[in-house]
């Protein structure tokens, strides 16, 4: 055994395409592997990375024994971070614990989430705190959905009644789904009179001890109708939501005008804010990401098999302070566009050179392409706050791919599209 285990680490080192991948999807993840002359298996286990859905994770994971040098892309519990009800369970607990700790300074930054009620079951609660804001608009978000389904806004609690706790009778004889109800933040920052979210990935590669990296590219999503807190509009998803899922099915969508990268907004912001005050943020946005990861650190079951890219979602007001919006444990892979494809294969091919599957790392480097190294166990390189800026976000990736080096898909490659890079 090892023997065998030697031998496959020499093929790695030589270069030689000993490699075998298993994925669930034919996208940018299939193409990268492809292109590092990995080979593609469909066997149970006889793989190196398996690229697997969540379902595998709750029905097999537990019940095999994986070698040394398999691994596999999300943690077993992973769950506790990206289901909407428990990301801010783990949220609170983590305030709550700090503040018994005393440690009441970073408690109070814990202050990154809008005030959450889980219905039906905390409804009592969310009833007093509505009757003392009933001008506040609310968000209601299934936990267990994706991609923007089954969101909606409103303003009147006669629109909820189906998730009073007592309400168990409804007409088809179901208890109302479990949803998350938050505050809507009425007060988004706005380019061009249009709301957006950003999409930030980070990589966990160990949660003990903590080990996260970050990528500088990420993208902005945007709606593609004008802001407004009108009441005519509060059930216009086009307005509210940023999800492309849901922006995609307005007449007004457009490929090109849907997604900004990182840098063109960081640019924008210090050309309006000034660079002090965009560093700031970045830093601040960096922090919601760490803190996140750190509230579920201790009861994230940690395997040296597993790692997870996470795709944060973070909203910014017109304060310039950012707020969570959700983690997601399999933010997509698949492309739209060629800078899209650009962005998530230049994305995956670094995570991949992180994993190190291929035994070709030297030393501990704390920038490997596209991403820069944050915490280990404590912070590293540029979030240690000894510099003017504490966070990469935003910033330039020269190590990236070009955009005219990497093949497209066929579908991609005869497309048209007037669109700027995202990285």
């Amino acid at each position: 055994k090892m023997e065998k285990s030697e031998k496959r680490d020499e093929t790695r080192r030589a270069g030689v395409s000993g490699i075998k991948f298993r994925s669930h999807l034919h996208n940018t993840v299939f193409d990268v592997c492809k292109s590092r002359g990995w080979r593609e298996t469909e066997a149970d286990l006889d793989w190196d990375l398996h690229w697997a859905d969540l379902q595998w994770m709750r029905d097999v994971f537990d019940h095999v024994r994986l070698e040394d040098h398999q691994r596999v892309n999300h943690f077993r519990n992973n769950y506790e971070l990206t289901r909407k009800d428990l990301t801010i369970k783990n949220l609170k607990r983590m305030k709550k614990t700090l503040e018994k700790e005393d440690k009441l300074q970073e408690a109070s930054k814990y202050d990154f989430y809008p005030q959450t009620y889980v219905l039906p079951a905390e409804y009592g609660l969310f009833e007093v705190d509505y009757k003392r804001n009933p001008q506040q608009a609310w968000i209601m978000k299934p936990i267990g959905r994706a991609s923007g389904k089954g969101i909606f806004l409103f303003t009147k609690i006669s629109q909820i009644s189906d998730w009073k706790k007592d309400h168990k009778w409804r007409q088809d004889g179901q208890q109302a789904e479990t949803y998350v109800v938050q505050r809507y933040i009425e007060n988004p920052h706005l380019v061009a009179g249009k709301k957006y979210d950003l999409r930030l990935y980070a990589l966990v590669t160990s949660y003990s001890p903590l080990t996260v990296w970050m990528s500088r590219s990420g993208f902005c999503r945007f709606s593609h109708h004008r802001f407004s807190m009108n009441l005519k509009e509060i059930d216009n998803n086009y307005v509210h939501l940023t999800n492309t899922a849901i922006q995609k099915t307005s007449n007004k969508y457009t490929n090109s005008g849907c997604k900004w990268g990182l840098r063109r907004l960081r640019q924008l912001l210090i050309s309006t804010y000034g660079e002090a005050a965009t560093n700031v943020l970045f830093g601040e946005v960096q922090n919601v990401v760490l803190r996140s990861l750190q509230s579920v650190q201790k009861i994230m079951i940690n395997d040296k098999h597993c790692f997870e890219l996470y795709g944060f979602d973070v909203l910014v007001d017109d304060r310039l302070k950012p707020w969570l919006i959700e983690v997601n444990a399999s933010p997509s892979m698949s492309a739209e566009t060629p800078a899209d494809y650009h962005l998530k294969f230049n994305l995956f091919d670094d995570m991949l050179t992180i994993l190190d599957i291929e035994r070709k790392m030297q030393g501990s480097p704390e920038r490997v392409g596209g991403y820069d190294l944050i915490w280990k166990n404590g912070p590293m390189g540029i979030a240690k706050g000894d510099k003017y800026i504490t966070s990469y976000i935003g910033c330039a990736n020269e190590k990236a791919i070009p955009l005219n080096r990497i093949k497209q898909p066929p579908r991609l490659a005869a497309s048209q599209y007037n669109e700027k890079v995202l990285i």
